[in-house]
């Protein structure tokens, strides 16, 4: 049996797990990699000829002779090459897949890099910065007061982000939504966001996707 043409770096974080969870959704065979990102293995030189950032996930294509970093590449990617159906996108050009950009980007710029920040300074780092997490905690807070907002806006077409079905605007903020609990805030703050992160961690195939590479 030949193996896999897609292969994944990942490591058992958010941003590793929005790309398992859309292979998974996709049903798409692929096999992983296990970067562990608490030996710096990501900033070994194996691992920057691959993604000169040193960061986890990188995909690598070999159907079409592509690697690719950055989460919302390589869901943009995946959707493109793989969701010919828009299953879980958008059509390419139509004010709905504008949409679904915008949310991918407010994950990326936002609620990733912030939260990010959050679960650092109130969980791991040595010197406890009373200031550092209280600005994070509540730039957090406001963050999922505008995801709160996005699907009090949609909720006519269903509970999502975006559209009328489950999309990678979605799949980009569930597994930072799933941290919450970590940092001590209670995702039932939004009603509409607990709702919407309950139906989508019900589906079998995100709960595959989070146990790789390995279940935390």
């Amino acid at each position: 049996m030949s193996a896999p043409l897609l292969k994944l770096y990942t490591a058992s974080t958010p941003n590793g797990h929005k790309v398992t969870i859309l292979l998974e959704l996709l049903g798409l065979e692929y096999e992983f990699q296990k970067v562990d990102i608490s030996k710096n293995e990501s900033k070994e030189e194996w691992f920057i000829k691959l993604n000169p950032n040193g960061r986890i996930p990188t995909l690598v294509d070999s159907s079409t002779n592509t690697t690719i970093s950055e989460t919302a590449a390589i869901l943009q990617y995946l959707v493109d090459t793989y969701d010919k159906d828009n299953k879980f996108s958008y059509k390419v050009g139509t004010p709905l897949y504008y949409k679904q950009l915008e949310v991918l980007y407010f994950q990326m710029a936002g609620v990733g890099p912030m939260q990010g920040q959050l679960h650092h300074f109130k969980l791991f780092a040595k010197e406890k910065i009373p200031y550092a997490i209280e600005r994070y905690e509540n730039e957090t807070k406001r963050l999922y007061s505008v995801v709160e907002e996005y699907l009090e806006r949609n909720k006519a077409n269903g509970p999502f982000l975006v559209g009328n079905h489950l999309s990678i605007a979605d799949i980009a903020i569930f597994p930072w939504a799933r941290r919450l609990e970590r940092s001590a805030i209670d995702i039932k703050t939004w009603p509409l966001t607990a709702k919407w992160f309950d139906e989508i961690n019900s589906l079998s195939e995100v709960q595959v996707g989070l146990s790789k590479p390995e279940p935390n």
